[in-house]
Parts: C-alpha cells; structure tokens; sequence
C-alpha cells in the first residue's frame, strides 16, 4: 500500500503532543508509518503496532528496523479481537479500513486494507474500549461521509469525541476526511479544519507546520 497524504497528516496530528503517553497502540499499522510519526515525537513510550496482513507486518518490520525507533516500537501479527496484552494504552490509534459495502477489487491484500469486512466500526471501537486506559485518548481517521455513523458507534460503546479535525484538499473541495478523538469522557467538542494545499501546487500553512518535522521536501 502506498503512503497517503491523509495517512501522513493523521499520524503528525496524533504526534503534536504525545508528551503524557507512554503506552500507545496501533490497530492496523500496516507500513508502520503511524508508529513512526509517533516514535519520532515521543522520547520515553512505547509502541505495539498489531497487523493481520502478514506481507504488510512484513513490510512494517523492514521499515521500522531501519530507523533509530526500532526499539521502542513492536510489531505483532494478529487480529485485535484475539490480542489480549497484559496492560492498557494511553492511546490508541488507527487509520481503519475505509470503506463500507463498497465495490472491492480483485487483490484480496488491498480489500483487506481498504474495506471494513474484517473489522467493522462496532469491533474496531469495542475492542479499543477494551483496551484504553481509563483516561487514555482514542484517535481515528475516517472518510468524512462515515462521521456520523461512527460517533453514534462510539456513543453507544461510552466513548465520546473530544476534538474534530475535517480535512479538505483545497479551499474549493468539500471535506474527505476527519480526525478524530475520542476518550470516556464527554467535553465540549472542538472543531477545526485543515486544508492540504492554498492552490494546486502550494501547500498550505497549517499542513506545513504540523507536516514540517517529516516531509524532505515542502
């Protein structure tokens, strides 16, 4: 799978301030880049990264093993509604699979990372509320159109959104994504957007500030 855009803006959100979490999760790490973004903001954590694709767990070893964090990061394949760790997360994290009773392709490997049939919102969210600590935060990027269905998913398993972040490609598109997290506690919402890129060939500002510490080139 290649390495997204929205992949890479979720993981520079989740790592803006990972400062109290010492315990982190990974459902889904597929390439590892989600573990790395966060390895390389937090000093003291740790990181299990769970992968049920066997090749992508593969894949995520190679990558991490090549990098200064390859210590504080491990990786697991399994299915997280069989992975039974002995300790509960700070946070949680997940770019889940996006789609929902949509058409599939015929690469079985990319159907496993695009489409939800393996892991439905409901499992995704009981199995993290099994998992998070009781004062641990939750963070999820989904397709902007599932918003509503996966709050009301996670209303209903007692977990309520602290801040949304709805992304958009340009000022002239309409929202593809949004970030958002979760914990066991209702606050008030905070709401923001974050737009990509000012013109087709200029990224803007507040991409370039959170994306400025991992891109080479911006």
């Amino acid at each position: 799978m290649k390495v997204c855009t929205d992949a890479c803006l979720f993981g520079a959100c989740i790592s803006h301030h990972t400062s109290n979490y010492k315990k982190a999760l990974d459902i889904g790490t597929g390439t590892g880049l989600l573990s790395l973004m966060f390895a390389q903001k937090n000093n003291d954590g740790s990181i299990d990264a769970i992968e049920i694709d066997k090749d992508a767990y593969e894949q995520a070893i190679d990558n991490i093993e090549l990098t200064e964090w390859r210590n504080k990061i491990r990786v697991y394949l399994d299915d997280i509604k069989t992975f039974h760790p002995s300790y509960k997360y700070d946070i949680i994290f997940s770019n889940p699979p996006f789609f929902i009773n949509d058409l599939k392709s015929n690469d079985s490997q990319r159907n496993i990372a695009m489409h939800s049939s393996l892991l439905s919102y409901a499992e995704l969210i009981e199995n993290v509320v099994r998992l998070l600590d009781s004062s641990g935060v939750f963070y999820v990027l989904i397709p902007f159109l599932n918003e509503n269905i996966f709050i009301k998913t996670a209303n209903e398993k007692l977990l309520y959104v602290n801040k949304i972040v709805r992304v958009k490609q340009t000022p002239n598109h309409y929202y593809f994504r949004s970030i958002i997290s979760f914990s066991t506690n209702e606050t008030k919402i905070s709401e923001e957007e974050i737009i990509i890129k000012e013109t087709e060939d200029n990224y803007s500002r507040a991409f370039i500030n959170l994306l400025s510490d991992y891109y080479l080139y911006l």
